[in-house]
């Protein structure tokens, strides 16, 4: 195996060993798993010139030997498909997919395959920066005295999202596609990690659906600054797609302007129901509630109940439980899942359900709606005015946030909607 940094500098000789420059720079074609090298760059008098692979007789530890007399002069021009490994990977940010999280390219790792030199992977191991300050000896030295490993990071070529948009527009033929299918959680953490120039490359390569399912795992100061870097038509949409409370919490963070122009680019039902939420008090159970729940009419039968939650085809943060409404809207009843499926089509669900079900006021402060949960071990709470209309429900991650140290919050199981 060869190191990008132990080529940079070497001499570059024509056929009969004279130095006619030194290797500014390779160049490798993207494409393929491993990408092979193309050329190099010679640094000539002071001008940077191109020197086909097909031209270089050998690369050594002594340098490059051309077996060509005639090279062209011309200034280098770096082709589409072309990435220079100094210039355009070493110091950048990457993605290490299996490792889930942002690094920094040390150095450069070539090795032959199939007969020819080729990028075959990333060093991000504190040896490989030792090696780039002509350091590696020492460093390897003092961690043999002192009995400790030099620790050694290679992450191969195919594991890696490159975020320079340079890199990433011709590695991939989907831009960051490998990001996308990670864990959301596992891609918000990556995001927050990087330089807004990176970040916006990644923000723009993600479905509306996608970034909306990221931005919810994010702090809400990422998530601010996430909103505002986004057109307000895009931040609009981003939210759409988001549950309506934790859209409206959100938005509650902006700035009076920025939220006037998101809320005004957003569907008028969408819209109405965060600005709904936004009325209320943030520690209380309205402003914590989210207003996607299922309901059904408390005159139908379960066959006709589940006939009714597939012409919805619910959105909701959780169906495990279903809530039975009479014509007034009022809460009459709960039934869980599982019992409106195992029940006899032809039953009522009036039959099924459980009646003068727990419930919390719009007006319950958060700790009351976190011992409700709790208490009674609940997936959701529904919540009620004073006439006992179903407003919406706290569903147990957004109730025990409240209660929860923050080290701990984002690691509350989001299984409503996964």
């Amino acid at each position: 195996m060869r190191f990008l940094s132990q080529c940079i500098g070497l001499p570059v000789r024509d056929p009969s060993g004279e130095p006619i420059g030194s290797i500014a720079d390779l160049i490798v074609a993207i494409g393929g798993k491993y990408p092979p090298v193309t050329g190099l760059v010679s640094r000539t008098q002071g001008r940077p010139i191109f020197i086909p692979w097909g031209a270089v007789e050998g690369l050594t530890n002594e340098g490059a030997t051309l077996h060509v007399h005639t090279i062209d002069i011309g200034k280098f021009r770096q082709r589409q498909n072309e990435i220079l490994l100094r210039a355009n990977l070493l110091d950048k940010q990457i993605v290490d997919i299996e490792g889930r999280k942002v690094i920094r390219v040390n150095d450069v790792c070539l090795d032959t395959v199939d007969g020819r030199l080729r990028l075959v992977a990333v060093d991000t191991g504190a040896t490989g920066l030792m090696r780039r300050l002509g350091l590696e000896g020492p460093f390897r030295i003092i961690a043999r005295n002192l009995k400790v490993a030099a620790p050694e990071r290679y992450i191969d070529w195919e594991d890696v999202d490159p975020l320079d948009s340079t890199i990433a527009s011709v590695k991939l033929r989907v831009p960051h596609a490998k990001l996308a299918a990670l864990h959301p959680a596992d891609l918000a953490s990556i995001i927050e990690d990087l330089a807004p120039r990176d970040r916006a490359g990644v923000l723009a390569s993600l479905s509306d659906e996608d970034l909306a399912d990221v931005v919810e795992e994010m702090d809400p100061e990422v998530q601010v600054d996430i909103l505002e870097d986004l057109t307000p038509e895009r931040a609009a949409d981003i939210l759409e797609e988001m549950s309506p409370d934790d859209a409206a919490d959100l938005v509650a963070d902006l700035d009076q302007e920025t939220r006037d122009e998101i809320l005004a680019q957003m569907e008028q039902e969408e819209a109405e129901e965060v600005q709904e939420l936004l009325g209320y008090e943030e520690d209380t159970a309205g402003g914590l509630m989210t207003t996607e729940y299922i309901a059904v009419a408390d005159h139908l039968t379960c066959a006709e109940a589940i006939d009714r939650l597939r012409e919805l085809e619910p959105e909701a943060e959780t169906i495990y439980y279903v809530y039975v409404t009479d014509d007034e809207e009022r809460l009459a009843g709960v039934l869980s899942l599982r019992d409106l499926i195992v029940a006899r089509p032809e039953t009522p669900v009036a039959d099924v359900m459980i009646r003068e079900p727990v419930t919390v006021l719009l007006t319950a402060d958060e700790d009351e709606v976190a011992e409700v949960v709790a208490h009674y071990s609940l997936l959701a709470v529904p919540v009620v005015d004073e006439q006992n209309v179903l407003r919406g429900i706290v569903t147990v991650d957004d109730a025990l946030e409240t209660i929860v140290p923050n080290a701990w919050k984002r690691r509350l199981p989001h299984v409503f909607n996964r």
